[in-house]
């Protein structure tokens, strides 16, 4: 019989480790879209419509004097300038979302707020009730 020996996971590196806190928060809009590079056929390439919902993920250091990772007003600030354009238009004619999948949704959320967002890390898009994308791109 071999020998099993367990290590703290911590023992096993080198790195300084740190703690970090992740917040989040929720932002709704409605908007309707196609898929124009679906194959033919495709339900999606039809005009359709979603009540999305967004997460804005950002992380760091939980402040001393604050108590919090970075205040939720400074989220939704941030965020406002793109549910105006997002919500109730239709994502195809917006600059960069010809092609309105959840993937390139994501990515377009997260290309407009991470030169402002300072600890974004992550932005997920739920399409429907079940369906969506997580995007954690990267940083300038």
């Amino acid at each position: 019989m071999s020998e099993i020996t367990i290590t703290d996971a911590r023992a096993r590196t080198n790195r300084q480790m740190t703690s970090t806190t992740e917040i989040f928060k929720e932002f709704r809009f409605e908007s309707a879209h196609r898929l124009p590079n679906v194959p033919e056929g495709h339900k999606c390439a039809r005009l359709h419509g979603h009540s999305y919902r967004v997460e804005i993920r950002v992380g760091g250091e939980v402040g001393e004097h604050t108590g919090w990772v970075l205040d939720f007003a400074d989220l939704s600030a941030a965020f406002k300038p793109l549910h105006s354009v997002l919500d109730h238009n239709y994502l195809n004619e917006i600059e960069g979302l010809e092609n309105p999948t959840s993937e390139v949704l994501a990515r377009w959320i997260w290309d407009r707020l991470v030169t402002t967002l300072s600890g974004l890390c992550e932005v997920v898009v739920h399409e429907t009730c079940t369906s969506g994308c997580s995007y954690r791109g990267e940083l300038p």
